[in-house]
């Protein structure tokens, strides 16, 4: 193989690797899931079924294995790695998937001894935002985060990799060889952060504009499939694609909000969280979670039908810690109400105290959300009567974009507009002011 056609072998091997979504059989693949944990029982793998139900494969049977931490060196120990083997060709499964992050050791030693396609949970993420990456930005993100992953596990893949020269007959040169496939992929990889870098730019703008006009940024963050996407439909008008799938969305959503006293805001989609989500993920996609630092307000939808209601919520805000938006204020907003029970919405009600209980789906305490999000928004500083001389009609039409307008009236000389502003835009309106008042003095 020349080193010129490298690069095209390296990309058929990162498409034909289980992380890839482009890869697909033509029927669902079935799965085996496996997990390793403390006290772990087959329930705690549901959100795993999930993931793989997204991703396409059909789980068949779940194993489960309680010891406090995994074996060093396959990930589950030897009776239930016989037992795994076991499930896998009776039921002719095609993979493998365990609820963990494996190291590079366990992924070949579990593909080599179960005779399968062995998938561990960030694979499995990677695979599924592959999937659902549709923008430039995005699909930039995806590829990243999966090099990233992969680098280390060249050697790991098996089959998948055994394209680019493995196995007996390529020690030697074939270790050359797997180097400088590394040194393809690395470079790959800094043009992708370079891409990434450039386009992160152009979002700075556009959000740069946003913080200028002083409108109040509102970013939806949640776990993934709690219906952050049905909720920005509902609230904005937007055509955001609804699926009842994890992470069906990842590409940023930005649409106006209309509030209570003719106030408005900017509303932001954002990327699903989920828990373990896997840092290079959380790296890849930064530019775009940089969306919630820079809001005002933080509008946290969760499931209140779901029984891991309390840990998805502590899993989104731990995620928010992480990416530096904690400290950022934030209104619940407790989702699919209409599935919950009249007694259960009080406890609910009892627990989350100034949540908010919505349904997206029908409309339910949606009015009661938009209250509450522009009750928890800081008010424009000053308060000002400006008035506007006939023919000036852009300043009027300013302050309807960039304020709080409160009122208008017909005046002999021109229209009176009565008008909370920010800093920036008193400034602009500076010389028709004819009453100003602070904030607080109001």
């Amino acid at each position: 193989m020349t080193d010129r056609s490298r690069p095209r072998a390296i990309e058929r091997a990162v498409l034909e690797s289980p992380l890839s979504a482009t890869w697909r059989p033509a029927v669902r693949e079935k799965a085996v899931l496996v997990g390793v944990g403390p006290g772990i029982g087959e329930d705690d793998l549901d959100e795993l079924a999930a993931l793989a139900d997204s991703a396409g494969a059909e789980p068949i049977a779940r194993l489960v294995q309680s010891r406090s931490e995994p074996d060093p060196a396959t990930f589950i120990g030897k009776g239930k790695l016989e037992e795994v083997h076991r499930v896998v060709h009776a039921n002719d499964a095609a993979a493998v998937i365990l609820d963990r992050e494996l190291s590079p050791g366990q992924l070949r030693s579990l593909e080599e001894r179960l005779g399968v396609k062995v998938i561990d949970r960030t694979a499995l993420i990677l695979d599924i935002f592959a999937l659902h990456a549709r923008s430039r930005e995005g699909k930039a993100q995806v590829e990243l985060a999966q090099l990233n992953y992969l680098l280390p596990r060249l050697r790991g893949w098996g089959e998948a990799m055994s394209r680019l020269g493995g196995g007996i007959g390529t020690r030697g040169p074939g270790e050359t060889k797997l180097e400088v496939d590394r040194q393809h992929i690395r470079r790959r990889v800094t043009k992708l952060r370079r891409d990434i870098r450039d386009l992160a730019r152009t979002r700075d703008v556009k959000r740069g504009r946003r913080q200028r006009s002083n409108v109040p940024q509102v970013a939806i963050a949640g776990y993934t499939n709690a219906g952050k996407s049905t909720l920005m439909n509902r609230l904005t008008g937007a055509d955001v694609l609804v699926a009842d799938q994890l992470f069906a969305t990842l590409d940023p959503t930005t649409r106006r909000l209309s509030l209570p006293r003719r106030r408005r805001a900017v509303l932001s989609d954002t990327v699903g969280f989920v828990s373990k989500l896997p840092h290079d993920l959380v790296e890849a996609f930064r530019s775009t979670l940089e969306e919630v630092t820079q809001a005002d307000l933080i509008l946290h939808v969760a499931d209140a039908a779901s029984g891991e209601l309390e840990r998805q919520v502590e899993a989104v805000r731990r995620v928010l810690e992480e990416i530096g938006a904690g400290s950022i204020p934030e209104v619940l907003a407790l989702n699919k109400i209409d599935r919950v029970a009249g007694s259960q919405r009080v406890r609910l009600a009892v627990r989350h105290r100034g949540s908010v209980a919505v349904s997206a789906l029908t409309g339910e305490g949606v009015e009661g959300l938009v209250e509450a999000v522009a009750a928890a928004l800081p008010d424009p500083p000053v308060e000002v009567t400006v008035l506007v001389p006939w023919g000036r009609e852009d300043i009027t039409a300013r302050l309807y974009r960039d304020a709080e307008v409160l009122s208008t009236e017909a005046d002999g000389a021109g229209t009176l507009v009565r008008a909370r502003v920010g800093l920036r835009e008193l400034a602009a309106v500076r010389d028709f002011v004819v009453r100003e008042t602070r904030a607080q003095e109001l």
